[in-house]
């Protein structure tokens, strides 16, 4: 029996010196093995070859004999004992091996739940910072979608007058309803999705730059409305009023350019009706 171990990962280094010190300890006795039956090998040749040698000497010949097939047993069983704590070492090592895997596996479970935790810790954080805007919105004119259908949506300037964080609800006035309201003075309750904050008009700086020939919505000027516009042109300083061309805003076949201040212009939403 030949044997041949190399090192390697997983095991503390005195488990792969012990591993190796067993195995050249196995190779050495297989040697002696070896040695033992070319001897014995010999002796068998010798009586089938010249019997009558061993008959003259045939208390000898067997003890001889004898002491060889018993130190092949010898040898035999430290064999044995060598591949059995070879394999107790090969079983320890391997066990070592899981153990490290599944260490290595808890670390990545454990740096997953941090990182869920954490995205977790920031959307919770990005969510209260939502809220706690919203509710400084109270006294601020906003643009609101105060009515929406299969067709159209109708947006106009309110008056933020409470939030509510738990059902995420503005309360809002119009202030100034047009002349087919029931009475001079209207409230609605929105959803955070059917309101804009406008930029405010005494930072510039803070306010979206639209560019030429972005679609935006904006206040037509003269009323409280918003509707769907276009940048006519380019502006040269933030606090500029916006240029913009109103959709269905036709004179004499074409758009009228009209302006209008830059905190009252805001995003066009998405999948906007008009």
């Amino acid at each position: 029996m030949s044997s041949s171990v190399g090192g390697g990962g997983g095991g503390g280094g005195a488990d792969i010196a012990s591993l190796l010190e067993k195995a050249k300890e196995l190779d050495q006795l297989k040697k002696d093995q070896d040695e033992v039956v070319a001897e014995i090998n010999k002796m068998h040749k010798k009586v089938l070859a010249t019997p009558e040698t061993v008959d003259k000497a045939v208390d000898s010949f067997l003890l001889k004999l004898r002491g060889l097939y018993a130190r092949a047993k010898e040898l035999s069983e430290s064999e044995i004992s060598a591949s059995t704590a070879l394999i107790g070492l090969l079983d320890g090592l391997l066990q070592s091996g899981a153990s490290t895997a599944q260490r290595k596996k808890m670390v990545g479970d454990q740096k997953k739940k941090r990182i869920k935790s954490d995205t977790d810790t920031a959307r919770f954080s990005a969510v209260r910072n939502q809220l706690d805007q919203a509710a400084n919105l109270k006294g601020e004119q906003v643009a609101a979608r105060v009515k929406s259908d299969d067709e159209k949506d109708e947006w106009f300037v309110v008056k933020v007058i409470h939030f509510d964080k738990e059902t995420k609800e503005y309360e809002v006035l119009d202030e100034e309803p047009g002349d087919d309201e029931e009475s001079t003075q209207k409230k609605y309750k929105l959803p955070m999705s059917c309101i804009i904050p406008f930029p405010k008009k005494g930072d510039p700086s803070s306010a979206p730059d639209f560019g030429h020939g972005r679609q935006v919505l904006a206040v037509y000027p003269g009323t409280t409305a918003l509707y769907r516009a276009t940048v006519a042109s380019h502006r040269k300083r933030k606090s500029d009023d916006y240029i913009l061309e109103f959709d269905d805003d036709e004179e004499d076949g074409s758009l009228p350019q009209r302006a209008v201040p830059f905190y009252r212009v805001v995003a066009l939403p998405e999948g906007h009706r008009q």
